[in-house]
């Protein structure tokens, strides 16, 4: 337990950013499965979905959740594997 004032308010102020960086990461988890789902069945709404992965990707990356080379990694893959699905397709 915390002892100083200090102390206590950095306690605070980490489960709060403990809380906002988990909702973060799990976002764009989540909109990443949604996408990975969607593209295996081939569906329009996969291409519809890909700015929804774009921001939380983004926006995870903004806020120091994930690295910007992982974001980078990420948002390729999205791509790609969108890409596939459309080859597969024609």
């Amino acid at each position: 337990m915390p002892i100083t004032k200090s102390a206590e308010k950095a306690l605070r102020q980490s489960k709060t950013r403990r809380i906002r960086n988990l909702a973060k990461s799990n976002a764009y988890k989540l909109v990443m499965k949604e996408l990975k789902k969607l593209a295996a069945t081939g569906k329009e709404a996969a291409k519809k979905l890909l700015p929804k992965v774009y921001k939380k990707i983004d926006k995870a990356a903004k806020t120091g959740v994930i690295k910007k080379n992982k974001a980078s990694r990420l948002k390729s893959a999205a791509a790609r594997l969108l890409s596939k699905k459309s080859d597969a397709l024609k």
